[in-house]
Formats: C-alpha cells, sequence, structure tokens
C-alpha cells in the first residue's frame, strides 16, 4: 500500500501530549527525539524506525532497538529531511510531526524550509502545544474552525490572496515575508476559504481566540 499515514517525532519540543498511535501506519523519530520519547515513557516497540547520525543519541537502548535504527549520516541533509525521504520510500503520502517547533529557532526555521522543499511529494503537518500549521493549496477550505486563531505566513510571497470568513478579510491582496504577513487573525464563520494566485502560503490554526 503507497497511501500510508505516517507519525514523526524530530527534535524540537517534546509534545505535552502524545497522539494515538493506532491512527497511523508507521511511526518513526530522529535520533534527538529518542530522548524525549524515552522519558515520556513512550512505547518504544512501536516505532518503525529511528533514523538520523546518532549524533545526539546515546544509552543502552540503541542495542536494544539496534534493528530499528537507520544511520543517515549525510551532514548537507536535516535529521528531519533524510527522515522524509525513508517515509517517501516506505509509501507515505501524508505525515503528521512532532517536535518541530520550539528549542533552537534555527531548527524551527530549518524545519520549515525543509517541509517547503518535500510539500509536493508529502504531505506535512506540523503539531505543537499552541498550533497546527502546513503548507496549503492555492484553494482551500478549512471547517469547523469559528473562534479559532488564524495566522497566514507568506512562504515568501502569495500573490492576490482571497479569504472568507476571518474577521479581517483579504481581498486579492499580496502577503510578502518582507512587507506584509497575515498573522492574528481568526474565524468567524464555522467554514473558512482562502485562495491564492501564486507563490506559497503557510496556514497556522491555533486555539480560540475570544
Amino acid at each position: 500500500m503507497d497511501n500510508k499515514k505516517a507519525l514523526i517525532f524530530i527534535n524540537g519540543d517534546a509534545p505535552k501530549t502524545l497522539p494515538v498511535t493506532e491512527r497511523y501506519d508507521i511511526v518513526a523519530c530522529s535520533d534527538g527525539a529518542f530522548h524525549y520519547l524515552k522519558s515520556m515513557n513512550f512505547p518504544l516497540h512501536k516505532l518503525d524506525f529511528i533514523s538520523g547520525d546518532f549524533d545526539s543519541h546515546s544509552g543502552a537502548d540503541e542495542s536494544l532497538y539496534a534493528e530499528k535504527f537507520i544511520h543517515t549520516p549525510d551532514q548537507d541533509k536535516t535529521d528531519f529531511g533524510k527522515s522524509l525521504e525513508i517515509l517517501i520510500e516506505k509509501g507515505a503520502k501524508t505525515v503528521d510531526v512532532f517536535g518541530g517547533s520550539g528549542g533552537e529557532m534555527d531548527h524551527f526555521l530549518g524545519n520549515l524550509t525543509v517541509a517547503y522543499s518535500f510539500k509536493d511529494k508529502i504531505e506535512i503537518k506540523f503539531f505543537d502545544e499552541f498550533s497546527t500549521y502546513y503548507f496549503i493549496p492555492k484553494d482551500f477550505i478549512l471547517k469547523d474552525v469559528k473562534g479559532k486563531l488564524i495566522s497566514l505566513y507568506p512562504f515568501p510571497v502569495a500573490e492576490n490572496v482571497v479569504t472568507r470568513g476571518l474577521n479581517w478579510p483579504l481581498n486579492s491582496e499580496t502577503l510578502k515575508i518582507t512587507d506584509r504577513i497575515g498573522t492574528r487573525n481568526f474565524a468567524v464563520d464555522d467554514e473558512i476559504r482562502i485562495s491564492y494566485q501564486s507563490g506559497d502560503l503557510l496556514i497556522f490554526v491555533g486555539g480560540n481566540y475570544l
């Protein structure tokens, strides 16, 4: 089956609560995330693989789960990017990412850049304690979000952006990372619609804004 749903933990801030692994066909982590999963008593036997250069890993569990480790020493690629390559090889079409934010901010920005480079190969959604965020297609509908914080972030430009259902609508406007971005808006309808003509756009969906 080449339409698998994957879950991966990477080396940012550990999630406050762990997702239900039974929802996924593949469960994985990068080597740095292995530490916090152990400390959270995550059932390590549920991991299908642990990938990375292992520069941040040590301990007896390396031997216990040796068959699950995939060594990816290429220093020209990030552990996250190398993990995505493995997931694609294993038939994953979508992946939920935990641990993508927090920690050192260059890692966070690097993770967004990696997600951008893979966005046409695999559908990537990030989850943290504040929001869910991901790149959206040119025509996009999101339901059941009334009252939630909605931020739009161009990467680096999104042209002719039109929104419906947000408190501060956009009408064929251009967002630029160096000029105007679309953060800290909120949904006034259960369903919001977003379209744009060219460029790329990240959406952040947070908790209740009001």
